[in-house]
């Protein structure tokens, strides 16, 4: 008998797994809400500038087309664009359903359907992490990651005069991209304070060198930001924005390690595009709908396999560990295997095995050189915005905080708004749980929107089980 496997997310680590579930002889569902595969890293290009330039602004094209050409052109993979994994239930704690709207977002009617695999690899990703400071809802401020799938996906610059600022190797590449996509970077500006970082990165640095091609990438930007004559600062970061209608300077200062800032070290920088990132946060909101135990509050439990607490449900990606790409993709390989029915005791397993153990070693560091000060809320005055969706501010928080009336995160967030907007906390989330002392709210029934309509019409059942079976 066949086995069903369905994956949810195309990214590089979606695509791994439905390579690797393949491999094993299964039957795949790959399911993402992009019109393309590949996720945000392998973000594609427009037709015309990507068949005069296809490697430009895309880091690893060549192994991406590959990947893809095997497993969308595989006669047992069904590929389900433009598709949102809206809720994933169990009934009587059996194998999971998961609950898709096909087609795009604003079609009058999108098909419903209900998918019962044998297995599920939820492959979800992540999306930058911006702290607030005063001026961050301001036009022209947008994240790192928003300005590289600009730039990648539609070959737009956010400006002439840009400062990139936060913490992360993620900085680099968002550089890079800006660079050669006609931006004038005046400046890159690292968070962390060159000992933080060195701490981090020289307490094992054979876990750097072990990831392959890391240190020639690091070179290749070192030497592209010298070409440019793009200064790259550590210990700095842009606590204030400023502007009439859109951002025009940014307000940088010297952080120390706990990233209070120094007083009398303030600059203002005249810009026209400003791009913050302080790391990623996953999206965790289909793993918990499935039951999954999380790690810390933050990442996705999973076993030397990539099975996760909940039977027929695995994950892998940025969702177990926030490692890049490359990690990313050999934990979906590892996670597909399995799941298709894949021996555990294959020998080419090992070998796997020890790339992804390297990929969460390499997280580790880099969650070691890069952590996120303690002192940031620091930045703030009471009518900072924290919360973009339902414009709370700063002072909102902190006075229902102080309300003995309120004595629990959620109710703080019921009386403020803060996290109850458009987004469901995915931006504010993480900041408004770091000032409130709570946990980041995860749990949501209806993990993305669904019209009353559609949630009315009655649901196609999944057949490909029973097909496959034949």
């Amino acid at each position: 008998m066949t086995r069903h496997v369905v994956v949810v997310g195309a990214g590089p680590a979606g695509l791994g797994a439905a390579a690797g579930a393949l491999r094993a002889g299964a039957r795949v569902t790959l399911v993402d809400a992009a019109e393309n595969p590949g996720g945000q890293y392998h973000r594609m290009l427009p037709d015309a500038y990507a068949a005069a330039r296809p490697g430009r602004l895309h880091h690893g094209r060549r192994g991406f087309e590959r990947l893809r050409g095997r497993v969308l052109g595989h006669p047992r993979c069904d590929w389900w664009p433009e598709s949102t994994v809206w809720a994933i239930d169990r009934p009587d704690r059996g194998a999971p359903h998961v609950h898709v709207l096909r087609g795009e977002a604003d079609a009058p009617e999108r098909e419903r359907r209900v998918l019962r695999p044998d297995a599920l690899v939820l492959a979800p990703g992540a999306h930058d992490r911006a702290l607030p400071f005063p001026g961050w809802e301001l036009p022209g401020v947008c994240t790192a990651g928003a300005a590289q799938a600009l730039a990648k996906g539609e070959r737009l610059v956010i400006g002439d005069r840009v400062v990139i600022a936060g913490s992360g190797p993620f900085l680099l590449p968002v550089t890079a991209t800006l660079l050669e996509a006609g931006s004038a970077v005046r400046e890159v500006l690292e968070a962390g304070t060159a000992a933080t970082l060195a701490r981090g990165w020289t307490r094992r640095p054979w876990e750097l060198a072990a990831q392959a091609g890391k240190g020639a990438e690091l070179a290749g930007y070192a030497g592209l930001l010298a070409r440019h004559g793009v200064p790259y600062r550590t210990g700095r970061a842009v606590i204030e924005a400023r502007g009439e209608g859109r951002v025009e300077e940014a307000v940088t200062a010297r952080l120390r390690p706990d990233w209070s800032v120094v007083p009398g070290t303030e600059r203002t920088v005249a810009v026209d595009a400003l791009c913050v990132t302080h790391g990623f946060s996953p999206q965790l909101e289909l793993p918990v709908a499935a039951g999954c135990e999380l790690r810390d509050g933050a990442f996705v439990t999973v076993d030397g396999d990539q099975r996760t607490t909940v039977p027929a449900v695995y994950a892998a990606g940025e969702a177990t560990g926030i490692a890049g790409a490359q990690a990313a993709r050999t934990e979906g390989l590892l996670a597909g295997w399995i799941a298709g029915g894949g021996s555990a005791e294959a020998g080419a397993l090992r070998s796997l095995r020890r790339r992804r153990d390297r990929g969460r070693a390499f997280a580790a560091r880099l969650a070691a050189a890069h952590p996120v000060g303690a002192a940031w809320p620091g930045w703030l005055r009471d009518g900072t915005i924290v919360c973009r969706c339902e414009e709370t501010a700063y002072g909102d928080l902190r006075r229902a905080a102080g309300d003995p009336a309120r004595n629990s995160p959620a109710a703080v967030r019921l009386a403020t708004r803060a996290g109850l907007g458009p987004c469901q906390a995915r931006i504010c989330g993480p900041a408004v749980a770091e000032l409130l002392g709570g946990p980041a709210p995860h749990h949501r029934p209806i993990a993305q929107p669904i019209r009353l309509g559609d949630l009315a019409r009655p649901p196609i059942e999944d057949t490909a089980s029973k097909e496959s079976a034949r």
